[in-house]
């Protein structure tokens, strides 16, 4: 069983991330924090306690975090996700409250009063709890399981020609987060563009019949019209589920063990994240960092089915 705090800004694929995490039976979600990044921090707490309701999962705690980067203004996707942060789908009013306490005073509560390496931290929106949670308690590094995040990528961007958007809009967190010993794994866009909801994958969503599947394929719907309009591709690639899907099982992903940094300075490059191939893959004793490269993409859509199924 993976015990897991996701760390998201819902966001049609964060919306995903979460069926699976919940529908999934060797995921434990044990809380959900939100972050400024795909929308505003208000709007994405609304939708990730919404789509905990539609989800049958209100017990879940969510807490809010940061509404902005370290250093930088805020920068939304909404046209990506629009304005609501999760456009194209009625989303249900939250029955539970918003849950007191900062995220990050969470997230460090509950990796200190938890034993050492059982807590996942997984990430899908810009970094900016994360990084501030290891600098207001060092020790969470060293008793935290692993990092997998959603962010990046070794060879393409998407928010400019070399970065990715969670990585460009937080830069300094995410330089912080890499940079701290954890073990920690970049699931960025070289594996997220294979995760594509083709038009077969979305119509076995919709053969499951229920009010949740339609949920998620209306999501969907808004997800493609909006990547053929901004992002010149035919059908979306749902990118936040993956870090889930590696979690559940490993083997869905191929992964190469090497060395990123992340690019701070202004300009071009800002928001890089710099992988080092060069030379043989080092040993996870060398190493702390790897990045995925290649998705099962069959196994990855049935986990997703299986997971909607299983909501009901």
């Amino acid at each position: 069983m993976q015990h897991i705090i996701l760390d998201c800004d819902p966001g049609h694929d964060d919306a995903m991330a979460i069926l699976l995490a919940v529908g999934n039976p060797d995921i434990d979600l044990i809380g959900v924090t939100t972050v400024g990044g795909n929308q505003s921090l208000d709007k994405v707490t609304y939708n990730a306690r919404s789509v905990l309701e539609m989800a049958h999962a209100a017990d879940i705690p969510v807490h809010a975090g940061c509404d902005r980067p370290l250093l930088r203004p805020l920068e939304v996707a909404a046209s990506i996700h629009g304005e609501s942060g999760l456009d194209g789908v009625a989303l249900p009013e939250p029955t539970r409250p918003l849950d007191a306490g900062h995220a990050v005073n969470w997230i460090i509560d509950t990796i200190m009063n938890s034993e050492p390496g059982t807590i996942t931290l997984v990430p899908t929106g810009p970094l900016t709890n994360i990084a501030i949670a290891a600098r207001m308690e060092p020790r969470i590094v060293e008793r935290v399981k692993e990092v997998v995040l959603m962010g990046g990528g070794v060879h393409v961007g998407n928010w400019s020609p070399v970065a990715e958007f969670n990585i460009k809009t937080d830069p300094e967190a995410a330089r912080m987060v890499f940079r701290e010993p954890w073990p920690l794994t970049m699931v960025g866009l070289d594996l997220t563009h294979q995760a594509l909801c083709t038009p077969q994958v979305q119509s076995r969503i919709d053969a499951i019949g229920t009010e949740l599947s339609a949920f998620a394929s209306g999501l969907m719907d808004f997800f493609r019209a909006s990547y053929r309009n901004d992002e010149d591709f035919v059908d979306p690639p749902v990118h936040d589920p993956c870090t889930i899907a590696y979690l559940i099982d490993p083997d869905v992903m191929t992964m190469r063990r090497c060395p990123l940094d992340v690019e701070t300075a202004d300009g071009p490059a800002l928001g890089m994240t710099v992988a080092d191939l060069r030379g043989s893959e080092p040993s996870a004793q060398d190493c702390h960092t790897q990045v995925a490269l290649k998705l099962d993409f069959d196994r990855f859509w049935n986990m997703i089915i299986d997971a909607i199924t299983r909501i009901g």
